[in-house]
């Protein structure tokens, strides 16, 4: 039986076991998916260890940055976006297991949006600076699209959410909220950005599915926005895991 996991921590309700393991039922593939919720990263020694059998592993919040060092290689997305997702097993020298390191979230973005994007859509702003981001900004750039990033405080390379002016507004048409800010259950929040200035020219992505609808999605639609949420692209990227693990 081939085995497959999650690590992070903590885990709770987690979409990749209920996801994988309904996958492997519904199409006859003798495999299962575990959760291994470790409370520090070095602890992925041991699940190595313990289960042998492992063929590739997903890998979410804390440890997305902090596995890298314990993986052998790293494909060229995940090197650029500094992140992995994404572990793939294979057969290293004289049979030793090697660790190589993948980022779905990319593809999971960039399969989502593209269908989204015309020719008006040249440049994006990027609401949030955390793990999401980088593919985020890493897929857009593959697309064609010059992003920034919106921080709340000033740091290199971001603006902050009280420098988007009507002219940044007009020309930044692509807006893709990173943050967890109208994540249930707080559905009251989300990001301040100006939606007076918003027009039926933008596209409001939000990263988050839970609610279908949240409020950063409503207030673009009210003026004419496209929005869309992230569902998509959980899906998408769980798809690309698949792929990357049967290659």
């Amino acid at each position: 039986m081939q085995k497959y996991g999650l690590i992070g921590f903590p885990l709770g309700h987690s979409f990749s076991k209920d996801f994988f393991n309904q996958k492997f039922q519904s199409e006859k593939i003798d495999a299962t998916y575990l959760n291994f919720e470790i409370p520090d990263i070095k602890e992925l020694k041991n699940v190595l260890k313990d289960n042998p059998e492992l063929r590739g592993l997903n890998v979410t919040i804390p440890y997305k940055e902090q596995v890298i060092p314990y993986l052998d290689d790293l494909d060229e997305d995940a090197r650029s976006i500094g992140a992995v997702n994404v572990i793939k097993f294979t057969k290293g020298v004289f049979g030793a297991k090697k660790l190589v390191g993948y980022n779905s979230d990319i593809i999971g973005f960039k399969r989502s949006i593209e269908p989204l994007l015309n020719e008006s859509h040249r440049k994006a702003l990027i609401l949030g600076t955390g793990g999401a981001s980088k593919a985020v900004f890493q897929g857009l750039k593959q697309l064609g699209i010059g992003a920034t990033l919106v921080s709340r405080k000033p740091k290199e390379h971001c603006i902050t959410y009280q420098e988007i002016t009507p002219k940044v507004m007009e020309q930044y048409t692509v807006i893709v909220n990173t943050t967890p800010l109208g994540m249930f259950p707080n559905v009251h929040a989300c990001p301040d950005i100006p939606y007076d200035l918003l027009t039926p020219n933008h596209l409001l992505y939000d990263l988050l599915y839970n609610p279908d609808e949240t409020l950063f999605m409503q207030k673009g639609k009210e003026r004419g926005a496209v929005v869309k949420n992230g569902l998509e692209m959980l899906l998408l990227q769980a798809f690309a895991a698949w792929e990357i693990w049967q290659k």
